[in-house]
């Protein structure tokens, strides 16, 4: 076997589609495939490969490590497959190319819109649509195919994305614009340290909110986070609906029709903003993207 050999991707759909299920029987079942038929296609892909992928005890299967890394690392390469089947399809029609750009709600669509303009500019004949999921709905449109490039707040650590900072942004901070501090210029994060934070989501379970706890802990305290009870909106409208103040990204000013203020920082802060996309792929749409980060 050539070191260099790849695995066939049907037999490598078949191996999945057998995880997935559990057994062979449902696998057969769904593939519309024989068990005898089957299973000689996954004995073959161990062939190809040079390793056993599971081992059978009864109706039990068991993945073996390689096994394992095959299942990981497979439905990432059948899903960059797809990718590439629809992009050709598409330009063997002389179809306008589809760009959809996923973004996390910690990201606004003002936001998502400046960071592509000069794609849009660069790539009059690319239909771009822009649409809000949470992380892991966004994770998986990613891994998917159905979301081109995924847009979030924080650094994660990725096994099977590619990814990127596309750019840094500026930390501030929105206020009731009743509240005292909200006829200041600027403020100080340590200025927080009595007041409720917002947050999307607990520390623990969002980078960006661990980004913003340790935002206040170099500041010198613990913050009072509370988790917002309205999700989905904009981070700006935290303040008059969990009545407390949040960070944020946007300009300094009024926001939410007057209602809130939002005011620079201290410092300044910086938070990353993170593009995620499909390994094994490329895009010269998102190259014009990412190549003003």
């Amino acid at each position: 076997m050539a070191d260099t050999a790849a695995p066939d991707l049907r037999r490598l759909s078949h191996f999945i589609a057998v995880v997935e299920a559990s057994g062979f029987t449902r696998a057969a079942a769904q593939l519309h495939l024989s068990q005898q038929a089957l299973s000689s296609s996954v004995r073959q892909l161990e062939k190809e490969i040079g390793a056993t992928l599971m081992v059978r005890a009864g109706r039990r299967l068991t993945l073996t490590p390689a096994g394992q890394t095959l299942l990981d690392e497979g439905r990432t390469l059948l899903a960059a497959a797809r990718t590439v089947t629809q992009h050709t399809r598409a330009a063997a029609v002389a179809e306008p190319e589809e760009f959809v750009v996923g973004h996390s709600p910690a990201i606004s669509s003002a936001e998502v819109y400046g960071l592509l303009a000069p794609a849009i500019a660069a790539a009059p004949g690319t239909s771009f649509t822009v649409v809000q999921l949470f992380p892991d709905r966004l994770v998986t449109g990613v891994h998917e195919g159905s979301v081109h490039l995924g847009l979030r707040r924080g650094v994660v650590p990725q096994d099977r994305l590619a990814s990127a900072v596309a750019r840094y942004d500026i930390l501030r901070v929105a206020l009731r614009s009743d509240h005292p501090l909200a006829g200041r210029e600027r403020v100080a994060v340590a200025e927080l340290a009595e007041e409720p934070i917002v947050l999307w989501s607990p520390p623990g379970a969002s980078y960006y909110s661990d980004f913003l706890v340790n935002v206040c802990r170099r500041a010198g305290f613990e913050p009072r986070y509370r988790v917002t009870r309205v999700q989905g909106c904009p981070p700006e409208v935290a303040p008059l609906t969990d009545d407390a103040v949040a960070f944020v990204t946007s300009e300094p000013g009024p926001a939410v029709g007057g209602a809130v203020t939002v005011i620079d920082i201290d410092g300044p802060v910086l938070v990353p903003l993170q593009a995620l996309w499909q390994p094994h792929t490329s895009s010269a749409v998102r190259d014009l993207v990412l190549a003003h980060r």
